[in-house]
């Protein structure tokens, strides 16, 4: 009798020689670990025939089952190409005699649909139906999610082929899976690379409500921070991305990292291309699983065509983990990755790789089973060390399981997809491999090892603009400078202005002994000369900006402004505001007040415009110290310019501030308002005062009705246009440059023009033979007339008093005549007879002339009385004030 061939034959009773009677059988016996295939018994029937004798028996390997999970459908199709896969890796070991050689695996899967409600009732049907599955092998990361934190439950071991979900690295809870997939978190630091070797900062992302993106986000954004990277936008879908792409345009996104699966990256870039999300404005980032013509499947879930989805996706770059092995290299299967591709492709029996799910992800699957098929293999010997078998497994025997999971974590093997070991956390160790989609199709541009932090670049990207774009909308910071022309313009006008000033105060100190200047209280004017050419100092640090200066150096400038423009007020207008006080404070008193007019103290003067210099100062001390100005950027909203739409101009403007500006400008302008209002109130109540002591009081009223309009119309002005800084500068400085203009003609114009007209340049000795000086031109020109008048009032007088001499003579003559024609009849007469009235004279002829007094009687005078006293009526070396002859008297005089 021949002995099977897969077994041996032990015979009962018998030599070989002997013939079997009917009462004999045969017993079939496997070596080693082994199994019978067939009845392990046969008899020998009486008609010669052996039992069973249809039935072949022989010896088979034992049979260890594999509970799997693919994909054959869902988000990722990705079983189409992986089963295969991990079916041609089966039947390869199972043919193999050094590896589990008493052992045959087996696969037993279902469709999960990559999706965890319909996983979980496969799962249960996996666990509660017989026979037992020694490992589990899910595809999907949410599959994998449930089945790997279920499989703990019943000491399982769990190996995923296309898990991708950062949260399965986390041992704590899922203790038993490993995954020949490396974890998506992988992606991440080439991203990073990318972003820093393009120069980006600012980035969006996009995903999918899912644990595996959620989670490969969470440690992206990680990354990122450490990397100084931000991530502007960030949004989510569930199912439909339409509106998380019009988020995505709103907010001027222009690097986009996507995260989500092959069905629902058709639909987010139907939504791009409806948005117009794509171009040479925008760079997306996708993951490199996907079929290379994914974007041209048709789909019933979008409205858009192949040629809108080709237009879409156009450029984008891809980060993918290197799933097949660029080296020639036979590993453990002894195929190398193109004799692999080759195989599976005649096991798809030609279907299209392109438009099969999990093709690139089928070396994977494949390197998967090698790795469960030599860790089993190694679990052997240290089992039977200690009299356990694989094929005693149940799922509640830990210590199967443990020699399983050290020989996993153990693992290291050249595969198809690579050198394959695992870290810590189960996850595969791989290179990070770049590609862009240049022309339709996908082009590889690099590749980067996380490990070593090293990118291998090929220098072949292709941009649709004249290079990577930009992170965001391109701003261009551009800050408002002050028109250098208008600068320029002003400047001049305060220089003038400052010469003018010079001039005045010149003018003013040279003729300090002139007596009209005297009576103008020339200190006071001196002050607001300089307090003028100080305000207009101001002008040239008002207009300097970052445009003459460096930033650091700005809030000197600052200062510089505020010290001149306060001090440069309270002595041009303290000065002026001072005059107009006293000026009103001495001639608005009662009665019995008014001798005190005639004396004014100068002191009191100075001293009240110091008090409102030192409430300057020490407002302006305190400003500096408590609160001291700084600069501020102030941003306008941004601007396109002419030309690229992707450039925007972000307008910059310095400013000159403090924390509690608006406190500090109330209070100053609030005292300083006060001030302006009283000087226009008392320049008005003492515009009819007529004083010797301060003769230029009206002009200084002029001067401060112009001051305080000027000032009350620019300082609400300024504050409102204070982000126009042509217009703020032009307000200000020009009425500086007008106030100063005013006070300074107004002030002095008038006295520089009376000294050089009249000449009056005399010095006070001299001017006092004049008569005084009165407090207005008008009473002055009244007083040069009554001179006039006087000197020729003089001349009359002489021939008067010359025709009174001549006729005094005559009447001298004739009385003579008399008395010698008449001597004695005159003399009989007087002793018999009073004389006669003819001989005396005659009283009439004896009166002044028309027009004279009755002069009293002079006993002295030997001349008539009516002329003794005639050369009384004027002094001839002494002028006629408007005191000593009144316009009464004028006509009398002239007769």
């Amino acid at each position: 009798i021949r002995p099977p061939r897969d077994g041996g034959i032990r015979y009962r009773g018998l030599t070989q020689e002997q013939i079997l009677p009917v009462d004999y059988e045969i017993e079939y016996i496997c070596r080693g670990n082994r199994v019978i295939v067939g009845p392990k018994v046969r008899k020998c029937l009486p008609n010669g025939t052996w039992t069973d004798i249809t039935q072949h028996s022989r010896c088979r390997k034992k049979k260890l089952y594999i509970g799997a999970l693919f994909p054959m459908s869902g988000g990722w199709p990705g079983g189409q190409a992986c089963l295969p896969s991990a079916q041609m890796a089966l039947d390869l070991v199972n043919n193999r005699t050094d590896i589990l050689p008493d052992y045959e695996l087996e696969l037993i899967y279902y469709d999960s649909m990559c999706d965890p409600g319909e996983s979980t009732k496969l799962l249960y049907d996996l666990l509660y139906t017989e026979p037992i599955k020694t490992v589990l092998m899910p595809g999907c990361s949410s599959v994998s999610t449930l089945v790997a934190e279920a499989a703990r439950m019943w000491n399982l071991i769990v190996l995923s082929y296309g898990s991708s979900s950062p949260a399965l690295s986390n041992r704590n809870r899922f203790p038993t899976f490993f995954r020949t997939h490396p974890s998506a978190t992988l992606h991440n630091p080439t991203r990073v690379r990318l972003f820093q070797k393009w120069k980006w900062t600012k980035i969006a992302t996009i995903q999918q409500t899912t644990e595996v993106f959620t989670s490969t986000l969470d440690d992206l954004e990680q990354r990122v921070k450490e990397a100084g990277i931000e991530i502007s936008v960030r949004q989510s879908f569930l199912t439909d991305p339409a509106v998380a792409v019009k988020n995505l345009k709103r907010q001027d996104a222009r690097i986009i990292v996507g995260l989500f699966y092959e069905t629902e990256a058709r639909k987010v870039f139907c939504e791009v291309f409806k948005e117009k999300l794509y171009g040479k404005k925008y760079v997306w980032f996708l993951i490199g699983w996907y079929a290379d013509n994914w974007f041209k499947i048709k789909d019933p879930s979008i409205n858009c065509t192949i040629e809108n989805m080709t237009e879409a996706v156009e450029g984008h770059v891809t980060t993918e983990i290197v799933m097949l092995n660029p080296e020639t290299v036979r590993g453990a299967s002894n195929l190398t990755s193109q004799e692999f591709l080759g195989a599976l492709m005649n096991r798809l029996g030609g279907k299209n790789p392109e438009e099969t799910g999990g093709f690139q992800e089928a070396p994977l699957a494949y390197d998967a089973v090698w790795a469960l098929a030599l860790a089993l293999n190694k679990t052997v010997a240290p089992l039977k060390a200690k009299g356990r078998r694989l094929e005693d497994f149940n799922y509640n025997n830990h210590d199967i399981t443990a020699e399983i999971y050290r020989a996993l974590n153990t693992s290291s093997f050249e595969g198809v997809s690579g050198h394959v070991v695992f870290d810590a956390q189960g996850s595969r160790m791989a290179m990070t491999l770049i590609e862009q989609l240049q022309g339709g199709s996908y082009k590889k541009i690099g590749y980067y090892d996380s490990s070593q932090k090293n990118l291998s670049w090929f220098g072949n990207d292709v941009w649709i603009g004249a290079g990577p774009p930009a992170d965001s909308t391109i701003v261009i910071e551009e800050f408002r400078y002050l028109s250098q022309k208008l600068f320029a313009a002003v400047s001049v006008f305060a220089g003038l202005g400052i010469l003018l000033g010079i001039v005045c105060l010149t003018f003013n100190i040279y003729n300090s002994n002139v007596r009209y200047i005297q009576n103008s209280q020339p200190y006071l004017n001196n002050m607001t000369a300089v307090g003028c050419m100080m305000a207009l100092a101001a002008v040239f640090p008002l207009g300097i900006d970052g445009h003459h200066i460096h930033r650091s150096q700005f809030p000197v400038v600052c200062q510089f402004r505020l010290w001149l423009l306060g001090l440069g007020f309270s002595l041009a207008y303290g000065s002026m505001f001072t005059k107009i006080w006293w000026v009103h404070n001495l001639f608005t008193k009662k009665e019995e007040k008014k001798e005190k007019r005639k004396h004014l103290e100068p002191w009191k003067l100075y001293a009240t415009v110091g008090v409102l210099l030192a409430i300057d100062i020490l407002s302006l001390m305190i400003w500096q110290i408590v609160d001291p100005l700084h600069i501020t950027v102030e941003k306008f909203t941004r601007e396109a310019p002419k030309g690229d739409l992707d450039v925007l101009i972000q307008p910059l403007l310095e400013h000159c501030t403090s924390e509690k500006m608006n406190t500090w400008l109330g209070v100053v302008y609030g005292y300083k308002g006060l001030l302006l209002l009283l000087g226009i109130f008392l320049a008005y109540e003492t515009k009819s005062v007529s004083t010797e002591k301060i003769n230029d009081h009206r002009a200084v009223g002029m001067a401060i009705y112009n001051v305080a309009v000027l000032c009350m119309i620019t300082a609400p002005v300024t504050m409102i246009l204070t982000s126009q800084q042509d217009a703020s500068f032009a307000f200000a400085a020009l009425a500086i440059v007008f106030s100063v203009y005013i006070t300074l003609v107004v002030l002095f114009v008038p006295k520089m023009r009376r000294l050089i007209t009249r000449g009056e340049w005399q010095s006070e000795q001299q001017d006092t033979l004049k008569t005084g000086s009165s407090t207005n031109n008008n009473d002055e020109e009244k007083s040069r007339q009554l001179e006039r008048e006087n000197r020729e009032l003089q001349k009359i007088i002489q021939e008067k008093e010359q025709r009174v001499s001549e006729l005094r003579n005559q009447l001298v003559e004739r009385q003579a005549l008399r008395n010698r024609r008449r001597p004695s009849s005159g003399t009989n007469q007087n002793h018999s007879n009073p004389s006669p009235p003819s001989s005396q004279p005659d009283p009439k002829s004896l009166l002044p002339p028309p027009g004279y007094p009755n002069p009293a009687s002079d006993n002295h005078s030997s001349l008539p009385p009516s002329f003794s006293n005639s050369s009384n009526l004027y002094q001839a070396d002494s002028k006629i004030s408007r005191n000593h002859c009144h316009n009464s008297q004028i006509p009398l005089l002239y007769k």
